[in-house]
């Protein structure tokens, strides 16, 4: 299994209603300094109908600028259409919303 099958593995497990950090998957895949490989990954996945990648957010919560799938808002309304708050400047409360990896 490549770098980038073990990624998409784990963000089909993020449940809607829930987002994941980049550092966070990383850190699932045994590499918590690969938080830009996640992002790469996630750039280049072919199956977005079946591996979520919108629900992955910056450390702070923020939706990525250039959404890869669309432009910069389509993450932050995929994200809305899961039932989790987005505020006006992109950004989710991870507090409230961050999967527990689980």
């Amino acid at each position: 299994m490549s770098y980038y099958d073990e990624v998409y593995s784990i963000v089909k497990k993020i449940p809607k209603g829930k987002v994941a950090t980049y550092g966070q998957i990383a850190a699932i895949t045994g590499s918590p300094k690969a938080s830009r490989a996640v992002g790469y990954a996630l750039h280049f996945n072919r199956d977005p109908r079946h591996i979520p990648c919108y629900r992955v957010v910056n450390r702070y919560g923020r939706c990525a600028p250039a959404f890869a799938f669309g432009g910069p808002d389509v993450q932050a309304a995929l994200l809305r259409a899961d039932g989790i708050e987005v505020d006006a400047n992109g950004y989710v409360d991870l507090d409230k919303y961050l999967w527990d990896g689980k």
